[in-house]
């Protein structure tokens, strides 16, 4: 059995473009669904280190709870998916439950890599006002993980051009396809 779990952002929800067609994919690569889903998180998380730790650890502590009850044995092949703080949530999350887990990172946040252990791959935009492209970089490097630039994108991986923006989320869903395919047995 497969199942792949929904990390969501902060305001990033699993119906926003990457996500959805991220968790379409891996429905039709026979996984099962299962989404994860936080309470408020803190006001202007973005310009404060110390309101960043705090929506982290309310999201995972609301995690451990959500997902208590899985029986992980049943799963031949976990995937994660994860965008933003959700990237930090299921590597946090992975390592603590010592789960073998293939994760799908968009988006991460520098706090995520402290965590990484594992199959996985990335991606981020050049102009991502929440994690500096050189950081992101380094630690794929150090963490032997496959990274995806989209030029010009933001945290959404998006450029504000919504032609230009389609065609970067089919690339993007193309590698995703790709990742599913072959990067995970």
């Amino acid at each position: 059995m497969k199942i792949a779990v929904i990390f969501p952002g902060i305001g990033y929800h699993t119906d926003k473009p990457l996500l959805y067609y991220s968790k379409k994919l891996a429905k039709e690569y026979g996984y099962e669904i299962k989404e994860v889903s936080y309470g408020p998180f803190p006001d202007d998380v973005k310009q404060s280190p110390g309101k960043m730790e705090d929506a982290f650890r309310l999201a995972l502590e609301q995690t451990n709870d959500y997902l208590k009850e899985m029986n992980w044995d049943v799963y031949d092949n976990i995937l994660f998916i994860s965008k933003s703080v959700g990237t930090v949530v299921a590597s946090a999350y992975a390592k603590q439950t010592g789960l073998d887990v293939h994760h799908i990172y968009y988006t991460p946040v520098e706090p995520t890599f402290s965590f990484i252990d594992g199959d996985g791959i990335v991606f981020t935009g050049t102009k991502d006002p929440w994690v500096h492209i050189s950081v992101v970089e380094r630690e794929c490097r150090t963490h032997h993980l496959p990274l995806y630039i989209t030029n010009a994108a933001n945290h959404s991986l998006e450029t504000g051009d919504t032609m230009k923006d389609l065609q970067n989320l089919q690339i993007i869903l193309s590698h995703t396809q790709s990742y599913l395919e072959g990067g995970i047995s």
